[in-house]
């Protein structure tokens, strides 16, 4: 009787294991290393002149969730920028990224941490924000 329950309380051990896996990272134990999906809000400045472009301005990206391997993409380049803290960013732009006036597209994306395939959610990418470069 005695291995009997020690068998199924090790059963039940395992399926609740095996249930917190797939549940999210919230419920997962073993989701320790897992890195939050960045969340963008503003763009500072929301505009500039394409001469600041040429001359090396800086954005910052407000948002929350960046963690030091936070990266800006702009007009889908990777920027490697400066994480200032969990809810800024700051990036230079050149005219290697943005070749002339227009709409420039600017998000933020986290890669993925080294969760493995545990059904961790890792990283991810924020929504899009435009920049205006008159």
């Amino acid at each position: 009787m005695r291995c009997l329950t020690s068998c199924v309380s090790f059963g039940c051990l395992l399926a609740l294991a095996f249930v917190l896996v797939g549940c999210g990272n919230t419920l997962n134990p073993l989701c320790g290393s897992a890195r939050p999906a960045p969340v963008i809000q503003s763009l500072s400045p929301s505009s500039m002149a394409f001469s600041d472009v040429q001359q090396g301005a800086t954005l910052t990206v407000n948002g929350s969730q960046f963690v030091s391997s936070t990266e800006a993409v702009i007009n889908s380049t990777t920027l490697s920028g400066t994480v200032v803290s969990a809810q800024q960013l700051t990036v230079q732009l050149s005219t290697d990224v943005i070749s002339a006036p227009g709409s420039v597209s600017v998000m933020v994306e986290t890669p993925a941490g080294n969760s493995g395939d545990l059904g961790c959610a890792s990283g991810g990418k924020s929504s899009v924000l435009t920049l205006q470069v008159n």
